[in-house]
């Protein structure tokens, strides 16, 4: 048995049954730091087919564990405020908190849902890193709202975050191809924008918050697009086409420019991957294997 105090896929289904952001967010990063320490020591070295004592098997949320506010409503109906005026940077803020511990979840639930898909260690070890990592971001953007006199929970929020994990559930190639690499992605694009807007307001915290978020992101989407290939080698499947045919099935909507090409290249998401999605496209109904 290994060093673990039970199977992470276990882990991760606690985590997202936990409702509290701060709550949810400290479980998470004492998880991901206990993971850590036992692969880094070499307690968990056992060979794929002995996978089963240390991932284990979870049954997770449909939807998962949120507090009591934020209010979610429907993206028409969250107010919209210039992020010039104090109010507007509270709301963006509390918009990327929002986002951040959603991502929270969904690094947690590709781990607890895809327990009968055989991966290699380097996938658990990827996403609980990227988990670990978007628990620091929700506390970052938390305690920058609490500086500017605010709170998350304190505005309403967009309730479409988790569409992408329910219209992916039963897929997993599906899953990496529009969270990390469309969603996220998305977030590669927009938080330069982000970080000039707090940069002008002079908030000098801030700025420093989204900046490690901005960093930490690229590696984020690096995951998804690693594994999406990993699994497309493993089907016979060509990456793009694939891509193309799951974000088409599964994002509603077409992409939006500008895209930022130098960090998604960094991220090894090429510009022939997003730009043919960049128009409205017809949407398909076929899923692909795992």
């Amino acid at each position: 048995m290994t060093a673990l105090s039970r199977p992470l896929a276990e882990m991760a289904d606690a985590v997202l049954r936990t409702a509290d952001g701060r709550a949810k967010t400290a479980l998470a990063r004492a998880f991901a730091a206990e993971w850590t320490t036992a692969r880094d020591s070499g307690a968990i070295t056992a060979p794929l087919e002995d996978r089963a004592a240390i991932i284990g098997h979870a049954v997770p949320p449909d939807f998962p564990a949120r507090p009591a506010r934020p209010e979610l409503k429907d993206p028409r109906d969250v107010p919209r405020r210039r992020p010039g005026s104090r109010d507007g940077q509270i709301a963006l803020l509390h918009a990327v908190a929002h986002i951040e511990l959603n991502a929270v979840d969904l690094h947690w639930d590709i781990i607890a849902r895809f327990t009968d898909t055989p991966m290699p260690m380097g996938f658990y070890d990827d996403w609980v890193k990227a988990a670990d990592e978007e628990a620091k971001h929700f506390n970052l953007v938390s305690d920058c709202l609490e500086a500017l006199g605010s709170h998350y929970g304190a505005l309403a929020a967009h309730a479409g975050m988790w569409r992408a994990a329910e219209d992916t559930a039963c897929d997993l190639l599906g899953r990496l191809a529009v969270v990390p690499m469309v969603l996220e992605a998305r977030g590669l694009d927009v938080t330069p924008g982000m970080i000039e807007v707090f940069r002008k307001a002079k908030l000098d915290d801030t700025v420093a918050a989204l900046e490690v978020i901005y960093a930490e992101e690229v590696g984020h989407v690096a995951y998804g697009s690693k594994w999406f290939h990993f699994l497309c080698g493993r089907h016979e499947l060509d990456p793009k086409d694939t891509f193309h045919t799951l974000v088409r099935t599964y994002f509603h909507g077409a992409l939006k420019p500008p895209f930022n090409e130098e960090k998604r290249a960094e991220a090894g998401l090429p510009p022939d991957f997003y730009w043919p999605l960049a128009d409205s496209t017809p949407k398909q109904t076929r899923g692909t294997p795992q």
